[in-house]
C-alpha cells in the first residue's frame, strides 16, 4: 500500500481508507465478528486510515466496535479518524440535533477518546456544521485540542468553499471529508478548488454512490426496511431505472479491462487527484473481506482519456438528490 500526505500539515496515510459506518448501521444487519474480521484484513492490506464518527451506530456502536478492534491490533500504524456535532437520542439513535458550538466541541472529544480508548485522535471531523455557530468558533475550540495534544489533525465535513476558507483561516485544515463519486461531482467547483489554493487533502466518501455504481444494488428491491438507501431520492422508483441506465459506460469500461464496475468507479475517484492537484483519499465502506481486497485492486488501474471520456457526462444526467431532506427537529 503505498503511502501520501493528506493535505500539507504533514499527515502521512494510505491512498486507500475504510469508511466504517456500514460495520455498525444504515446497510442492512451486522455482525461484529464479521466487522471485526474486515478491521482486520484492512490492516493486513494496509488500509490503516479508518473512518468513523460519534453519529455512526445506535448509542455510539461504531467508535465502541473501533476502540475493540485497537485493544486488539493497538493504535500504532493505525490512522483513527473520528467526527462529531450530530447528537442522537439514546437507545433509539433518532437525531437530536446538531451542535458544533466549542462546549460541544470540548465535549464530544473527551467521550470520543474515552470510548475509542485511545489518548489522542489522528483525524477530528466538525461532521456538521450546525446554523448558529460561525465556523471560526468551531475551529478554534478544534485548535485548542491539538494544542493539548488530544487531536493531531483537524478535518472539517460537509462543508461549502466558504465554511472551508474561514475555518483554515484559524488553523490549518488537514482534509475536508464530502461525497464524491461519478455521480456527484457537485464540489469541484468550490471546495475542491479551495483545497486546491490552500493545500488542504480531500476524503471522498461514498465513492460509490452508496453502491449504486457498483451496478450491485441499483433499487430498493430486497433492501432491508431499515436500510438508509430506501430514503435516498436516486434509489426511488422514480429515478433508480434511469439512474440504472448510465453505469453502460461504466460497465463497458470494466468488460473491456476485466476489472469490476467498483474498481472502475474507485479509479476514477482516485485520479480526481492529478485532476485537480490535490491529494485524494477516497474510504469506501465493506464489510467485505473479498470486496475490501478487490478495492485495493483499483489502485492499480489508470484510466485512458478515452475511457474518462465516456465516463465524463454521467453526473449531470443523474436523477434525484444525494441526500432526503433533513428532518424538521422542532416537528
Amino acid at each position: 500500500m503505498r503511502t501520501v500526505e493528506l493535505g500539507g500539515t504533514g499527515m502521512e496515510v494510505p491512498a486507500l481508507g475504510l469508511g466504517c459506518v456500514g460495520l455498525s448501521e444504515f446497510y442492512g444487519p451486522t455482525d461484529r465478528e464479521q466487522s471485526l474480521a474486515t478491521l482486520r484484513k484492512a490492516a493486513e492490506l494496509g488500509v490503516t486510515l479508518l473512518d468513523t464518527s460519534d453519529y455512526y451506530g445506535i448509542d455510539f456502536a461504531n467508535e465502541l466496535l473501533i476502540a475493540e478492534f485497537l485493544a486488539e491490533h493497538g493504535h500504532d500504524g493505525i490512522s483513527v479518524a473520528t467526527k462529531f456535532a450530530t447528537i442522537r437520542k439514546p437507545g433509539t439513535g433518532d437525531l437530536v440535533g446538531v451542535r458544533s458550538d466549542p462546549e460541544h466541541v470540548r465535549n464530544a472529544c473527551e467521550a470520543s477518546l474515552r470510548r475509542l480508548g485511545v489518548d489522542h485522535i489522528d483525524l477530528y471531523y466538525l461532521h456538521h456544521p450546525d446554523f448558529t455557530t460561525p465556523i471560526e468558533d468551531t475551529v478554534g475550540a478544534m485548535a485548542e485540542l491539538v494544542a493539548a495534544g488530544k487531536v493531531r489533525h483537524l478535518g472539517l465535513s460537509n462543508v461549502t468553499a466558504e465554511q472551508l476558507r474561514a475555518g483554515h483561516g484559524v488553523h490549518p485544515i488537514t482534509a475536508v471529508q464530502n461525497e464524491w463519486s461519478l455521480f456527484t461531482r457537485e464540489y469541484e467547483d468550490s471546495v475542491v478548488s479551495v483545497c486546491a489554493e490552500l493545500g488542504i487533502g480531500f476524503v471522498a466518501y461514498s465513492p460509490f454512490s452508496r453502491g449504486f455504481l457498483t451496478g450491485q444494488i441499483t433499487s430498493t428491491d430486497g433492501l432491508a426496511a431499515d436500510d438508509m438507501r430506501c430514503d435516498l431520492p436516486r434509489f426511488d422508483s422514480a429515478n433508480a431505472e434511469h439512474n440504472a441506465g448510465l453505469l453502460a459506460p461504466i460497465r463497458r469500461v470494466a468488460d473491456a479491462r476485466g476489472v469490476t464496475m467498483a474498481q472502475i468507479a474507485l479509479a476514477w475517484v482516485l485520479q480526481r487527484a492529478d485532476a485537480h492537484g490535490i491529494t485524494v483519499i477516497p474510504i469506501p465502506g465493506t464489510r467485505s473481506r473479498r470486496r475490501l481486497q478487490e478495492n485495493v485492486g483499483a489502485l492499480d488501474i489508470t484510466l485512458t482519456d478515452t475511457e474518462l471520456a465516456a465516463l465524463e457526462p454521467i453526473a449531470a444526467q443523474v436523477k434525484g438528490d444525494r441526500m432526503p431532506p433533513p428532518p424538521d427537529l422542532d416537528a
